[in-house]
């Protein structure tokens, strides 16, 4: 089943006020995840072997590029052996980016909360309100985004138009 995420990426130099703020809620900390993102070349949408410590997982999604906020149509696949997964993958399809990162997880409720920091790139922060354990409308989706959004006081132009991938493969230009 596909599921939406609506979301929101962002730089940040207030990850400790963010952490705050999430944490007075009750957020559920789920912990700080070492994660290897690898892209591959794939003829529709991006997918991704993503392995991590807390997370590990194989991700197709589509997502058009935009500033603010933006939906995203995944596919989530856990993965038990990823390195196995990740020799095919490569040797089927080639890869085309990795990402490597440092990611505290939290949870309020259906909405994902993300503070990374990324080799090369920066710190960051991403909202992502799912309907993948509630069934929710777009337009809900939408309105926790804004809200977390405001919360976090993220300006326009802190707001990201793509992905880390894309942005690691402009500076590698």
């Amino acid at each position: 089943m596909t599921f939406i995420n609506i979301e929101i990426k962002a730089k940040t130099t207030n990850a400790d006020k963010i952490r705050q703020y999430l944490l007075n809620r009750g957020a559920d900390f789920k912990g700080i995840d070492h994660q290897t993102d690898t892209y591959f070349n794939v003829p529709n949408g991006r997918l991704k072997l993503r392995q991590g410590n807390i997370e590990t997982n194989l991700i197709w999604y589509h997502r058009n590029n935009q500033p603010g906020p933006k939906q995203s149509d995944f596919l989530l696949t856990p993965v038990a052996d990823a390195n196995t997964l990740k020799q095919t993958l490569t040797n089927a399809l080639g890869i085309k980016v990795a990402v490597v990162k440092k990611r505290e997880i939290y949870f309020i409720g259906n909405v994902k909360f993300h503070i990374d920091e990324l080799e090369g790139l920066g710190a960051f922060v991403e909202i992502e309100a799912s309907n993948k354990t509630e069934d929710l409308p777009v337009e809900k989706l939408q309105e926790q985004c804004e809200y977390y959004r405001k919360a976090f006081e993220i300006h326009d132009e802190d707001l990201l138009q793509y992905s880390y991938s894309d942005m690691l493969l402009e500076k590698e230009q």
